[in-house]
């Protein structure tokens, strides 16, 4: 919570689920509660999803893994049907687990592109003279580029949490409830862009410090309060539709806090509470001890000797920002701009390894990062490149062709981890997982190439030179980065 700005109200989550499970207390009170020994298969699946997020290196599947637990153990020990009076306040708790990155980058992505999109048109219907390029809005003297922080998901995930509460205390018909909810979605992509939209108007007749600093945060305070406004609109038209007065249908009540007493039901002790505190406690030692044992990690040379004459090639060597680095959390990387034979003949190459990829350190995939700057991802597929190896070997890579105004991008990368080359990063995090348990390896590395697609070619001659380039590194990284290993 403290790392991802967008999920700072995740502090209050707990305790406004608490404070629905008190307004159930009534309807929990007069339910049947029985013992659902099905329960105990959705405790076993949220134990498998603990041993798989300690495995997979993904801190949310642990999460999850908690709360799938936690509702089994609801379930068990009262029922289904006690368990389906409590479900708001259970699937409240879901609202404080930040998602997976690659899925938030991509959301991220999605929504700077719609915002600056909305906002553009907001500049364009007041007289504003602009242009747009990706999520970079050209205003002619200054140019704001719509950053992550300004996707607007500060907004959507707090406005989301916020509405599924509204829609909790709103008593009215289902389909009303639903609409609540949802309706924060548009209301959060809309008032966001009439930000952007504001702050470039006020950039364009009062000059780029509009865009920075406590103005800016104050305005972002200002269109969250304005959504959370434009809800209770919504839930007050709805009370019209009804013919009823707001407070009938947001009654917003103060339960006793002895309430609480409810919520502990006099079972009685069985052996299974025992098994099961018992598996958990195995379980939770199993994986303790699994992440202790010393992990096998290659030895292979250093990135930095990575040769910067290869063939007709030779590279310039770069650096990347320690605040990026800091992001990455790499063990080493390489990065150079390549010249090749000919003046068009340009390829950046990018290589980043990980010697270990548990919790907190993983490959961050391209798609998500590429989209940025303005530039927009035109075409997305794989490609299979035939003739690559010592023994005429092919490899698949993912093929990106990106666009900012009339320039044009070629991007091919794809991940090696241990003895694969994958194009798919679900099926990285999987292998993770799996040779993690069978080898006691997750180190891996991600390659990315990009080269420039000159006006006077076609995007084939740059596929060809990629082509090209990846043949004569391929010795170089069969080197450098580590493939199947025997274990000693």
């Amino acid at each position: 919570w403290e790392e991802w700005p967008e999920y700072n109200h995740g502090y209050l989550i707990p305790v406004v689920a608490a404070y629905m499970l008190l307004l159930s207390a009534d309807r929990f009170r007069a339910t049947v509660q029985k013992r659902a020994w099905s329960g105990l298969v959705v405790v076993g699946l949220g134990l498998f999803l603990l041993i798989l997020g300690e495995l997979s290196a993904v801190y949310t599947i642990i999460q999850y893994g908690f709360l799938v637990t936690l509702i089994g153990l609801v379930a068990y020990s009262v029922g289904w049907s006690a368990t389906a009076v409590v479900w708001a306040p259970l699937a409240y708790l879901f609202f404080m687990i930040p998602l997976p990155d690659f899925l938030y980058q991509s959301l991220s992505n999605e929504l700077q592109l719609l915002s600056s999109q909305f906002g553009v048109m907001f500049l364009r219907l007041v007289g504003v003279s602009v242009y747009l390029e990706g999520n970079v809005i050209d205003l002619g003297v200054f140019k704001l580029q719509v950053a992550e922080a300004c996707s607007g998901l500060r907004y959507l995930f707090p406005l989301m949490s916020f509405g599924f509460l509204c829609a909790y205390l709103f008593q009215g018909k289902t389909w009303q409830k639903v609409f609540i909810f949802l309706s924060t979605i548009p209301i959060t992509l809309l008032m966001n862009s009439f930000r952007i939209g504001v702050i470039g108007l006020l950039v364009e007749y009062f000059g780029i410090s509009m865009a920075r600093g406590f103005l800016h945060d104050f305005e972002g305070w200002i269109v969250f309060m304005a959504c959370v406004g434009i809800l209770i609109f919504l839930m007050w038209v709805f009370a019209l539709m009804e013919r009823r007065s707001f407070a009938d249908v947001f009654d917003v009540r103060v339960p006793p806090l002895s309430d609480f007493k409810v919520f502990l039901p006099a079972v009685q002790p069985t052996f299974v509470p025992v098994v099961l505190i018992a598996t958990i406690l195995a379980i939770n030692f199993g994986t303790s001890r699994f992440q202790e044992r010393e992990e096998y990690i290659p030895d292979v040379p250093s990135l930095n000797t990575f040769p910067l004459k290869i063939a007709d090639w030779q590279g310039r060597e770069q650096a990347i920002e320690k605040v990026y680095l800091d992001q990455l959390k790499l063990s080493n990387y390489f990065t150079a701009s390549y010249s090749g034979p000919t003046n068009t003949d340009s390829v950046e190459l990018y290589i980043a390894y990980y010697e270990s990829q548990r919790k907190g350190a993983s490959v961050h995939s391209p798609k998500a990062c590429l989209p940025g700057g303005g530039w927009q991802i035109a075409e997305f597929d794989e490609k299979l490149i035939s003739d690559i190896g010592p023994e005429g070997e092919s490899l698949k890579v993912n093929r990106v062709l990106i666009e900012l105004g009339d320039s044009k991008q070629l991007v091919y990368y794809w991940f090696q981890q241990r003895d694969r080359n994958l194009t798919n990063e679900y099926l990285v995090k999987w292998y993770i997982f799996w040779d993690a348990l069978t080898k006691n390896r997750t180190d891996g590395s991600l390659i990315r190439l990009v080269t420039p697609v000159m006006p006077s070619e076609g995007v084939a001659a740059a596929d060809e030179r990629l082509r090209a380039f990846i043949k004569e590194i391929d010795p170089q990284l069969a080197y450098f980065l580590p493939r199947e290993i025997a274990l000693e």
